[in-house]
């Protein structure tokens, strides 16, 4: 089981993802979101940063944006987070693997909603359907729908995930699952992350999945 830690906006807690052995940093590149990387975290310090996957987060961008700041930033994953196309993620997916974010409500339609992305895609990320935005609002979706995915494509479980529930990913039935992505109810303020509570759920998610 991988984890993903998402709206880092400090050096500092980069560097402690990256001690903590967690796989994968999360930086969103979308202005209207409070955990808005671009003009608070220095992009040559990101990109020579080693031992942990840079993802960045987009929703919406134009491709230069998204190129430029691949580029800038040495990132090793783009996370899609709005409405792009298929088309629009398999030209991106040419220069890094793209995560295809969707928004979780009461009903979701598989075949008709994720399956022309499985081709250009690597992996998908649920998250939860809300009215607060894109992501990091730590509101949680009905996870039984998972019960019913078709797909062999692996993804990512997000949407209020919290520093108690690492054991509720032992007891999940679900193959496909490959990371979870963790955000607000690890934080001190938007983009603050409370590292001790990081360090927590990471040991506890190695200690009890095998990866």
């Amino acid at each position: 089981m991988r984890i993903k830690v998402c709206g880092i906006t400090k050096i500092n807690d980069l560097q402690a993802l990256v001690a903590n052995s967690v796989d994968y940093a999360g930086f969103i590149f979308y202005e209207k979101s409070p955990r808005f990387a671009g003009n608070k975290i220095d992009a040559r310090t990101v990109r020579e940063t080693t031992g942990i996957k840079k993802v960045g987060v987009f929703v919406n961008a134009s491709l230069e944006q998204v190129q430029r700041t691949i580029a800038d930033y040495a990132l090793d994953l783009v996370q899609l987070h709005g409405d792009e196309t298929p088309a629009y993620c398999a030209t991106i997916r040419e220069l890094v693997p793209v995560i295809k974010a969707f928004r979780i409500g009461d009903h979701v339609n598989w075949e008709a909603d994720l399956a022309p992305f499985v081709p250009v895609t690597d992996y998908f990320l649920f998250d939860t359907a809300s009215v607060k935005g894109y992501g990091g609002t730590g509101e949680r979706f009905n996870w039984e729908l998972l019960a019913t995915y078709p797909f062999d494509h692996p993804f990512f479980l997000s949407g209020g995930i919290g520093p108690d529930q690492a054991a509720d990913f032992s007891e999940m039935p679900l193959p496909a699952l490959f990371a979870v992505d963790v955000n607000s109810k690890f934080e001190d303020s938007p983009g603050v992350k409370n590292i001790a509570l990081v360090e927590s759920f990471v040991k506890q998610i190695h200690s009890s999945i095998i990866k």
